[in-house]
C-alpha cells in the first residue's frame, strides 16, 4: 500500500481528472480510490479514517492497514470460487434451478450499479466534485440538444414549405408562412369582416405572396417583393394596411399607395374599396388637384385615411404653397411598380418618388414595394434605405407564368403583321384580345385598320381624355369591346379577368417589358395564350426573349438561344428607345395629307372662335358701336382716305379681303361667320351694301 503523502499528492494532481476504475482497477485499489474486492479486516472506523482524505472526521494519523500477500488472495479468491459452486449446487438440489442468460445480464448490471455506488463515497464525491459538476453540464447539455433538435426540425419544414411553394427570402427574423386566411385571425388578430370580404371576392387559400408577405408586414417589416403577374400582390398588402389602421380617424391620411398609371391607380382603388367594405376606412383617388385642394387641404376636417395616386398628381399638390396635402401622419407608404417608378429619365418617376419619400417624414413610417420584376438598383436601395428589410421573391426572378401558352410568329416585314392579324381574324379569334403597339400613332393607325373587318375594336393611348380611356376599359371589362389596341400604359397592373389571348404587334424592346405585356392574360392560374409578331428588324432582341420563354417551359428553336448577345451600353439604349418603323396605315398618301390639312384647318378655326369671342367680350355694346360706324361712313362722303383716318387705320397697315375692302368688312366678316346672332348679320350686309354704294358714287 502506497505512503499517506503519496496518497495526498496523487490526490491533489487527480483533482478533477476522471479514472477508469474498470480498466485500472487494482491501481484504483491500491490508491484505496474503490473498495477492494476482499472483505477488510479492519474496523469501521479505521476505513473511515483511511478514506477521510481531507481529514474531516479528525485530524488524527491514519493507521497503516495490514498488508495481505499475495498468496492469502489467492486463497481467498478459490474459497469464494468454491464456496459459490457448492450454493449452486445446493439451489439445484433445492429446485430453484439456474437463472436464465437475461436474467444474469440484468443481475450483472444491478450488481454494476451498486458497485458504482458504493465505490463512490460521499468523500470521494467531494474529491471528484469537478467531475460530478461536469456529469450535470453534460445532461443540461443535452435538454439543449433537444431544444435545438425542435427548432432545426420546424426550420426543415418551414424550409421544404417554402421550396414547395417557390417561396424565397432573404432578411432576419423572418417569420413563418401562413397556410390559411384563419390562421391570420387567430395569429394577428385580423378583423374577421376583411376575411369576410376576402371570401367573397373568390380567394380561399392564400397565395405563395400573400403566405410570407402578408405575416411580414403584419410584424411592420419592411419588404421588397417581387411575384409573378396575377399572384395576388395587391391583396398581399391591403390586408396589412386595414388591420394596422383598425378604425377610421381624423389624423389624415395614414396610408399612400403609389402607381405609375392611373388605371392602376384606379383598380387599387376599387380593391381598398370591396376589402374595406363594413369597416368605415375612407379611401380617395385624386382626379383633379383643384379638387382635392378643398378637400385635403390644410382647413379640411381631415376625414380621410387612405391615399391611391400616381406620382405626378401628388407631386404636384406637395409642391404647392401652402401644400395642399400633408403626408405627416402616414404609417404605411406602398409603392407598386416599384422597378418602373425607380426608372430614371422621361419614363420614369424616380425624382417624383423622392419627393414623396421625404414628404412622409413620420418616425413610425413603414415602406413597402411590390413589382413583378426584380431590379438590381431597387434592391441596392432598399438594403441602404430601409430598416432591416426583408426580400420576398415567388419562383423565378424576371421570369414569366407558367399558364401562359408563348409562341413567336416571323412575318418578314412591317407589312406582313397586318396579313397575319387579319389571318388570325379570318381564323376567328376567341375574346377579349388585347393587341400591344409600341406608340400611340402606331394604336391609331391600326384601329383605323382593323375598324372595318367586322370585329368591334377600340383604342387606347395618352392622347384620349380620362373620361374616353375610363369608359373604354370599362366597356372592355363588360364585353361590350373584343378587342383592346393598347400601349406600354396598360402593361403595367391592369387586371383584366379572362383575357384569351395577347399579341405582341410590336416587338417589346426588353425581357421586362415583354413580362408585363404577355401577363396580361393567364392571371390567377387561367390558362393563357401570348403571340409575338418579330421581323428581320427585331433579331437584336430575339434572344433576351427567347430565354424568357424557354425558362417558362415553352419550346424555342435553338438558333435563337444562339444568337449573338447584344452589349449591356446597346441593350440600355435600345431599351430606352424604341426601333423606327413603317407606318401600318394602307391610305393612299394623297388622301392622308388632305385629311391633316382639314384637320389643320379646323383647328385653326377653333383657335379663330375662341379669339373672337374673347374680342366681343371686351367690345362695348354692339348696336351702339355699329350706329356710330354707320354716321361715320356717311359723314367721310365715301373716301377711303377718310375712311381710314375716321377708323384709327395707319397707311401701312395691310388689308385684307377684296381690292376696296376696309377694316369694318374685315370684321364684319368674321363676327357673320362666328355668331349666331341673325339680328347681328343682317345688319352687317347692311353695312356693307353701304360702303359699296358709298364707294361706287
Amino acid at each position: 500500500m502506497a505512503a499517506p503523502e503519496e496518497l495526498q499528492l496523487f490526490r491533489k494532481l487527480g483533482i478533477g481528472a476522471k479514472f477508469d476504475t474498470k480498466r485500472f482497477r487494482k491501481d484504483a485499489e491500491r490508491s484505496q480510490m474503490i473498495r477492494a474486492q476482499v472483505t477488510p479486516t479492519v474496523s469501521k472506523e479505521e476505513a473511515d479514517k483511511a478514506l477521510d482524505f481531507f481529514g474531516n472526521l479528525s485530524k488524527q494519523k491514519p493507521s497503516k492497514p495490514a498488508a495481505k500477500s499475495t498468496g492469502d488472495n489467492a486463497a481467498r479468491t478459490s474459497a469464494e470460487t468454491s464456496s459459490k459452486n457448492n450454493t449452486s449446487e445446493v439451489l439445484k438440489s433445492e429446485g430453484l434451478g439456474v437463472q436464465s442468460k437475461k436474467g444474469k445480464k440484468r443481475k450483472q448490471k444491478e450488481e454494476l450499479a451498486d458497485s458504482d455506488d458504493s465505490d463512490y463515497s460521499e468523500d470521494s464525491l467531494q474529491l471528484l466534485g469537478d467531475i460530478k459538476a461536469s456529469e450535470k453540464k453534460k445532461k443540461r447539455k443535452k435538454k439543449d440538444l433537444t431544444v435545438n433538435k425542435v427548432e432545426q426540425i420546424k426550420q426543415e419544414k418551414l424550409s421544404e414549405f417554402r421550396r414547395k411553394n417557390r417561396i424565397h427570402v432573404q432578411g432576419s427574423d423572418i417569420p413563418a408562412p401562413v397556410t390559411s386566411f384563419q390562421e391570420l385571425q387567430g395569429g394577428y388578430g385580423i378583423h374577421p369582416q376583411i376575411l369576410t370580404n376576402l371570401q367573397g371576392l373568390g380567394y380561399e387559400e392564400p397565395t405563395p405572396i400573400q403566405m410570407q408577405a402578408v405575416p411580414l408586414m403584419l410584424q411592420r417589416r419592411e419588404i421588397l417583393a417581387c411575384a409573378p403577374t396575377g399572384s395576388g400582390k395587391t391583396a398581399a398588402f391591403i390586408l396589412p394596411i386595414l388591420h394596422h389602421l383598425r378604425e377610421p380617424r381624423r389624423q389624415g391620411f395614414r396610408a399612400v399607395v403609389v402607381s405609375p398609371t392611373r388605371e392602376l391607380a384606379k383598380q387599387t382603388f376599387t380593391w381598398f374599396q370591396r376589402l374595406g367594405e363594413g369597416r368605415g376606412f375612407r379611401t380617395y383617388y385624386i382626379e383633379k388637384p383643384a379638387q382635392a385642394a378643398k378637400k385635403f387641404g390644410p382647413n379640411s376636417a381631415k376625414k380621410f385615411d387612405i391615399l391611391v395616386t400616381t406620382p405626378n398628381r401628388l407631386v404636384y399638390m406637395l409642391k404647392q404653397d401652402p401644400p395642399i396635402v400633408s403626408l405627416h401622419s402616414v404609417e404605411w407608404l406602398v409603392v407598386d411598380e416599384s422597378d418602373k417608378l425607380f426608372e430614371e429619365g422621361k419614363q420614369g418617376f424616380r425624382d417624383q418618388l423622392g419627393v414623396i419619400y421625404q414628404a412622409c417624414d413620420s418616425s413610425h413610417v413603414r415602406r413597402a414595394m411590390f413589382s413583378a420584376t426584380f431590379a438590381y438598383d431597387v434592391e441596392q436601395w432598399c438594403k441602404l434605405n430601409l430598416d432591416n428589410v426583408v426580400t420576398v421573391s415567388i419562383g423565378a426572378r424576371n421570369a414569366a407564368v407558367d399558364t401562359v401558352e408563348q409562341q413567336l410568329l416571323f412575318v418578314g416585314s412591317e407589312s406582313g403583321k397586318l396579313l397575319a392579324m387579319r389571318e388570325l381574324v379570318r381564323k376567328g379569334l376567341t375574346p377579349p384580345v388585347l393587341i400591344f403597339v409600341q406608340s400611340k400613332e402606331r394604336a391609331k393607325e391600326l384601329f383605323h385598320e382593323l375598324i372595318y373587318d367586322g370585329i368591334n375594336v377600340d383604342v387606347i393611348h395618352a392622347d384620349r381624355t380620362q373620361t374616353q380611356r375610363d369608359n373604354t376599359v370599362k366597356c372592355f371589362r363588360t364585353g361590350k369591346i373584343w378587342v383592346l389596341i393598347c400601349t406600354e400604359l396598360m402593361g403595367r397592373g391592369i387586371d383584366f379577368k379572362g383575357v384569351n389571348l395577347v399579341i405582341n404587334y410590336d416587338f417589346p424592346t426588353s425581357a421586362v417589358s415583354y413580362i408585363h405585356r404577355i401577363g396580361r392574360t393567364g392571371r390567377a392560374g387561367r390558362p393563357g395564350k401570348a403571340l409575338t409578331f418579330f421581323t428581320e428588324d427585331d433579331i437584336v432582341h430575339l434572344r433576351s426573349i427567347a430565354n424568357v420563354m424557354r425558362e417558362a417551359g415553352c419550346e424555342v428553336p435553338e438558333y435563337m438561344l444562339e444568337l449573338k448577345k447584344a452589349k449591356r451600353k446597346e441593350r440600355r439604349f435600345l431599351e430606352k428607345r424604341a426601333p423606327k418603323r413603317k407606318s401600318i396605315s394602307t391610305t393612299p398618301k394623297m388622301f392622308v395629307d388632305k385629311a391633316m390639312k382639314k384637320r389643320k384647318m379646323i383647328e385653326k378655326s377653333k383657335k379663330m372662335q375662341g379669339k373672337t369671342r374673347k374680342h366681343e367680350a371686351l367690345r362695348p355694346d354692339s348696336s351702339r358701336a355699329n350706329a356710330d360706324d354707320r354716321n361715320k361712313v356717311t359723314e367721310s362722303g365715301g373716301n377711303r382716305k377718310n375712311n381710314e383716318q375716321e377708323t384709327g387705320k395707319h397707311k401701312g397697315e395691310k388689308v385684307q379681303g377684296k381690292k376696296g375692302a376696309t377694316s369694318i368688312d374685315r370684321s364684319a366678316k368674321l363676327l357673320s361667320v362666328n355668331t349666331n346672332g341673325k339680328g347681328l348679320n343682317k345688319r352687317m350686309k347692311k353695312r356693307k351694301g353701304a360702303n359699296k354704294y358709298v364707294a361706287k358714287s
